[in-house]
């Protein structure tokens, strides 16, 4: 009976990886990469569960046998991607762009828009590392660590996460 009490997942990293919905060729593509080596290191990778880099990023950890969890703006399942693992509608919009850096233990993101903005400065103000391919220069008080591919931003997440 050791077993009890225990919640399958606690123990397991969970990525959150944020981008444009309306995403450039090498953004998908480099989201995609990063998904598929977060799953290859057995992460949980979390997203907006929708299309753009969170399409990408799903169809990458899918692609490597992981596990996606999906936090959908509205109130239907069906509006996950194809590639998501657990689909769940908040029915909170944008709002729940806040639960997808809380869920997560580093942030990772790929390109810019504004939706991204917002959730690199959620992540920051609450203290979650953030890791981001490209982006918007920020100032250097304990913001963004800047990679310029997604195999420097695998790098900086594994020395985030240390030991994990």
């Amino acid at each position: 009976m050791s077993g009890l009490g225990r919640v399958a997942g606690r123990d397991r990293v969970y990525v959150a990886v944020v981008g444009p919905s309306a995403p450039t060729t090498a953004q998908e593509r480099d989201a995609e990469e990063v998904g598929a080596a977060l799953a290859r290191r057995g992460h949980v990778v979390v997203c907006g569960g929708r299309g753009g880099v969170m399409e990408a990023v799903a169809r990458g950890a899918a692609g490597a046998g992981g596990e996606v969890v999906g936090l959908l703006p509205g109130t239907d399942r069906a509006e996950a991607n194809p590639y998501v693992t657990v689909a769940l509608p908040t029915g909170l919009g944008d709002v729940r762009n806040a639960l997808v850096v809380r869920a997560a233990d580093v942030v990772v993101a790929v390109g810019t828009s504004w939706g991204t903005l917002n959730e690199v400065a959620l992540a920051v103000s609450v203290g979650t590392p953030v890791v981001a391919i490209g982006g918007w220069p920020l100032p250097d008080a304990g913001g963004p660590r800047y990679v310029r591919t997604p195999a420097e931003a695998i790098t900086a997440v594994d020395a985030l996460l240390g030991d994990r």
